[in-house]
């Protein structure tokens, strides 16, 4: 497995970044950033979709209620005068010149927490924020999607999927199919359609 590679970690429910191997372990970062954890390699999985817009949606609200950048791939800026920022800056310069894609990740932690403890948020430019008025309607070009999940077992969902389907009626019959071969009954089923915006005016 490549690092970066976002897994799903059942022990814990999260997805985390696969980092490195450490004995019988494997070691996850959180999405964004953050203290890495343990896993169990034999438990953890490529995470779905769904599950890796979820950790990317999480981790940005948490930028945002922190005061830091909601885009996690600009890195934070040193604040001018700053001996500590720009320690912690010449730090990650260092990281950057080494190739060592951890430390660098672990500067930049460094130094948002330091400018939120210390200068109340990272520094961010002036933003404009206009009103422009849209309508949200189902985009005809492309079809909706229907797909289900067996979330059935003792200590673990089954997991198994249908795969994205044009009709209602075929995952029905994914679900009965797989019911008779597995005995298994919970499904957890989904549905996605694809949205344009339409500007008025």
């Amino acid at each position: 497995m490549e690092p970066g590679t976002l897994v799903y970690d059942p022990e814990t429910r999260k997805v985390g970044e696969y980092q490195d191997k450490t004995g019988p372990y494997v070691m996850l970062r959180p999405v964004g950033g953050g203290r890495e954890w343990q896993a169990d390699p034999a438990r953890i999985r490529v995470a779905t979709l769904e599950e890796r817009l979820r950790a990317g949606v999480r981790a940005a609200n948490d930028r945002s209620r922190e005061g830091l950048s909601a885009d996690p791939t600009r890195p934070p800026a040193p604040v001018p005068g700053c001996a500590a920022c720009e320690e912690l800056a010449a730090r990650r310069d260092k990281a950057r010149a080494a190739f060592d894609a951890s430390a660098v990740t672990d500067a930049n932690v460094l130094l948002r927490r330091h400018q939120r403890e210390v200068h109340g948020g990272e520094p961010a430019g002036r933003r404009i924020f206009r009103y422009v008025p849209y309508t949200i309607v189902q985009d005809a070009s492309a079809l909706p999607e229907y797909e289900a999940h067996c979330v059935s077992g003792e200590d673990a969902d089954c997991g198994a999927g249908s795969g994205p389907c044009s009709a209602p009626a075929e995952v029905e019959e994914w679900q009965r199919r797989h019911t008779q071969e597995t005995l298994h009954t919970r499904y957890r089923r989904s549905f996605a359609d694809y949205a344009v915006l339409e500007r008025q005016g």
